[in-house]
């Protein structure tokens, strides 16, 4: 089969690798019906995870067919169309019986395109299939259903969840790509006040107002600033960082109000720097976190409700062997525009957003 394969620091290749077999009986192999490239992946391929070794399959994000599964795989038959989570679940652990998944000490946790191959290729093994995938509704798109495999449970979890989001808050969201706006999406679920989002991209920016941020700013135009007088000087309730750089979450404790929360839900490469002089006078609630995926079966619901925006945050497609092409879109959003990839059925064009609010 052909597979997105990392070497190393800045390298990777679309090639013939072996196809993935059965290794435990509680593992499925699902064909890739549908697949994404995360930020993650881009900060892999920059080297800022050493861990993810050279040979490594890359991706954590798709949809899929089963076609074949372990004798202990009781809720998985071939044929059935399924999601794949981001993260795998032992079950037997402390932290699965907790719901906190992705700190599985049995073998689980964040593996895929990790620790063991991933998703960016034509088929995938995936460990503890009864748990770690879920079966789709004929209603939901392979291509919305895909958003769920990360970015909508570690935006609600690690931003919405862990800032404690609150009717009538001001929420600032620092970085308006596919993470930073699903929090804005589920942020409102919770009623508040206002959403700021701030980004360099106009086209991100634009992407924030049309799925209901109630106002934008550019990183290069003094967000703090617009904080400050949007809440008269106090700053904001909660600010989600979800760029991942040193300086989006210094930016972040410097909008906090006194007793606010700032939810760290980017991947850093490099430290960044924590100004506890200032923060701890300030009681400064600061929270990081792996996403757990708990919360995939409610977002999976609400989907199939259409109670989630999902369509929009993806701009581009292609066709799987278009992979490295994709990650060249990708890795240049300021110029393509690009928000979320998605790659398996024929290329189609680029879904353009709405300008309203520009």
């Amino acid at each position: 089969m052909k597979a997105l394969v990392f070497h190393g620091p800045g390298q990777t290749s679309w090639q013939d690798v072996p196809d993935p077999g059965i290794k435990d009986r509680t593992d499925a192999v699902v064909r890739v019906d549908a697949v994404t490239i995360c930020g993650t992946d881009l900060h892999i391929v920059k080297g800022d995870l050493p861990e993810v070794t050279p040979g490594r399959i890359l991706g954590h994000e798709a949809v899929g067919t089963v076609v074949e599964t372990g004798d202990d795989v009781g809720t998985l038959r071939p044929g059935d169309r399924v999601l794949m989570s981001c993260i795998s679940s032992c079950g037997r652990c402390r932290f699965c019986r907790e719901q906190r998944y992705g700190q599985c000490r049995g073998g689980g946790g964040w593996v895929l395109g990790h620790t063991i191959d991933g998703t960016q290729a034509e088929y995938v093994r995936v460990p503890f299939a009864d748990l770690s995938v879920y079966p789709l509704p004929a209603a939901v798109d392979s291509y919305d259903a895909v958003l769920l495999a990360d970015i909508f449970p570690t935006s609600y979890e690690v931003g919405v969840l862990n800032a404690g989001v609150r009717p009538a808050d001001t929420v600032v969201v620092v970085g308006a790509g596919p993470i930073g706006l699903a929090a804005v999406v589920t942020a409102q679920l919770y009623s508040p006040g206002r959403i700021i989002a701030i980004d360099l991209a106009d086209s991100r920016l634009a992407a924030a107002r049309s799925l209901g941020a109630d106002a934008t700013v550019s990183a290069d135009e003094e967000p703090e600033g617009l904080v400050e007088d949007l809440t008269d000087g106090l700053g904001a309730d909660v600010v989600m960082e979800a760029v991942g750089v040193p300086e989006a979450f210094e930016m972040c404790t410097r909008m906090v109000r006194p007793g606010g929360r700032v939810a760290n839900i980017g991947v850093h490469g490099k430290p960044a720097t924590l100004h506890l002089e200032d923060l701890w006078i300030k009681d400064v609630t600061l929270t990081t976190g792996l996403v757990d995926t708990s919360s995939t079966p409610m977002l999976l619901k609400m989907m199939a409700a259409e109670r989630l925006p999902a369509a929009p945050l993806i701009t581009h497609r292609f066709e799987l062997g278009q992979m490295e092409e994709a990650y060249d879109v990708f890795s240049h959003a300021a110029e393509t525009g690009a928000l979320k990839v998605a790659l398996g059925g024929p290329q189609h064009n680029t879904v353009t957003l709405p300008n309203e609010g520009m």
